[in-house]
This record gives structure tokens, sequence and C-alpha cells, in this order.
């Protein structure tokens, strides 16, 4: 069986109704990439752990596509720049601006920053050079991109959803799950993927995310966009629990739980799902929206909310010709 008929026998056993699937282009679809760098290629490994020596890569953005071999050929060029360099990563946006990040195993010289500003005017791409608690970047350490009509950023080392054709029709399938809405809580908000495009549905949106980085992107946006309704708050799900439990914390900024009229909230887990702690907090609420990229977790997750139906549900094959399946899904209390 594909992965759409392993998913509809599960889902089947929870959910009776058509289920829409969100098909990808099989190409050009990816907005992120990380490659190894060895024997002048970029490496991956395939799924028997194989490594693949690579000069470009079909799933990649046709902007990243385009750069990929020009990039390789300077590198090659130079000792200095291949020297101890181990990793290549790279970020487009819908403007088709690259952000390239290179990771060396060794000290930065200033003769290696020169080449670096010198390449990243040859090919007009913002380059982001590291090493060991070092960090230099030749324009800056954000990539801007649009969603809806607000701009968010995001930095070579935070979450950004990978697909460039079904990040929008993730984010409206969201809002059209939205009914009744007064305030949200959102758990790992990361940049604001989600949350800037619902600030127009809410009354207030409480957005917690542990992740530094994510959380300045967040900031950043929230300040350029002028949203005042978003309350952005640095602490993790586990310390949302606590929060529940009446712990306090100076990183809320002085806004306390009883300040928000809750009728939603919005989960988008890691892979490894919600804790059983999350789990009993989301149980405080009667509206659950939840993206998940792993259907077991979610299966588990959604198994341990006896009293919360699947009130509506898509998949997205963010992956395509991988066994990755993305759902956005609402629950609803029976």
């Amino acid at each position: 069986m594909n992965k759409f008929d392993l998913f509809y026998e599960e889902i089947s056993k929870r959910y009776l109704d058509i289920i829409h699937i969100n098909l990808s282009p099989s190409s050009s679809f990816r907005y992120r990439c990380e490659f190894g760098y060895k024997h002048n290629s970029y490496t991956m490994y395939d799924n028997q752990k194989n490594i693949l020596y690579l000069k470009n890569f079909k799933y990649a953005a046709n902007s990243i596509q385009k750069v990929m071999p020009d990039l390789l050929f300077e590198i090659n060029r130079s000792l200095d720049l291949k020297d101890k360099l181990f990793q290549i990563n790279f970020r487009s946006n819908d403007l088709n601006k690259i952000m390239v990040t290179l990771i060396y195993h060794k000290n930065i010289s200033n003769k290696l920053i020169d080449l670096v500003k010198s390449l990243s005017k040859l090919l007009n791409i913002n380059i982001i050079l590291r090493s060991k608690n070092f960090i230099n970047f030749t324009s800056s350490k954000f990539l801007e991109s649009t969603i809806d009509e607000y701009k968010v950023y995001q930095t070579d080392n935070c979450f950004y959803q990978p697909n460039k054709y079904l990040l929008n029709k993730m984010i409206t399938k969201v809002k059209q799950m939205i009914e009744f809405p007064n305030d949200l809580l959102e758990l790992y908000c990361g940049i604001g993927t989600f949350t800037l495009p619902l600030s127009k549905y809410f009354n207030q949106i409480l957005a917690t995310e542990s992740n530094r980085e994510a959380n300045k992107c967040l900031i950043k946006a929230l300040e350029k966009n002028q949203i005042k309704n978003i309350h952005p708050a640095r602490i993790s799900s586990d310390e949302v629990v606590m929060l529940f439990d009446g712990k306090k914390f100076n990183r809320m900024h002085g806004k306390s739980l009883s300040s928000f009229n809750f009728s939603h909230v919005l989960v988008d887990p890691p892979r490894s799902g919600l804790t059983k702690e999350v789990i009993q907090i989301l149980k405080e609420f009667k509206n659950i929206i939840y993206i998940s990229c792993n259907p077991k977790t979610y299966f588990r997750d959604v198994d341990l909310l006896k009293e919360y139906k699947i009130n509506k549900i898509e998949i997205f094959d963010q992956f395509p010709n991988t066994e990755h399946i993305e759902i956005v899904s609402l629950l609803s209390l029976r």
C-alpha cells in the first residue's frame, strides 16, 4: 500500500468522510535544503544510508537549483573556501532570494571573510559564515518572505515550512477551520507562519515557542507588520503546562492566562508529537487545531483525546515520493 492508502486505512477508524489530498509537484518544491560537502560535491544520504554525491538537487526550488552549480564551482576552485568546509545549507523565498550557510570546522580568518563577501556579490546571494562560536553574514542574518500580506522572517537555524507550493494552502485551510473565534493559544508557533495570518481572526493570540531565533523572527515580524494583538512568549510546551498550573514566567512580559478568553488552541509539534501533560491542558479547550508531520504520533495523540472528534481534516503531500504526510485537522468537543 502507498502512504495515502495506509493513512486512509488508519483514519477510517476515527473519521468516515472523504479527505482531500493536497498534492505537490514532484520536483522544485523545496524552499530549504541541507547538504554535506565532500570530494568537491554536495552530499546527502539516501534511505539506505548510502552517501550520494551531487552537483544539483532536482527537489530544490528553481532559485536554489540555479545557484548550486555556480556556488560549487567557485568553492572547488578556491583552497581557502573548500578547506574544512563540511556543510552547505540553502534557503529561498517567494522573491527567489537566496540565503546560503557555509559551515566550517576551523577558525574563520579575515581572508576567508573577504572571499565570502566577494562570492556573495558575484552570485548575488546572502552568505552566512559559521564555525564554532562564530557567525558572520554578508548582508543580513534574516531572510524576509511574504505570507498573505504579512512580512515574515527566518534565520538559517530556525524551522520554516519547506514546501513552496503547499505553504499557503495549509494556511488557508487553517483559516477555513475557524468558527466563532475569541482568543488563540498557539504552541510551537515558530517564526509565526500561522500566527501572523491568524491575527485577523482572533482578538488576541498568545504565541509560545522555545527557540530563541524563531522568537526573534516573530518579534521582528510583529514590529514590521505593526501587529498589536499577538503576544509572543519564549516558553516551551512543558512550560506552558506549568503556566496552566499557576507558575509565573518573566518571559510572559506581564501577561497572565486570565487576560485571555481562549476559544481555540493550535499545536504544530515535532515528529515526536505531544506529551501526555500537553494533552491534558488541551482538554481545557473546545477547539483544537492540530497540525502534524507524523501520522503515527497524530493517531496516538488523537486517541488520548477521547472527548474530541475529528471535525475537519486534510492531508498535504509536503515531500512527494517519500513516506511523509502533513496533516491539518480540527478536533472539537463531542
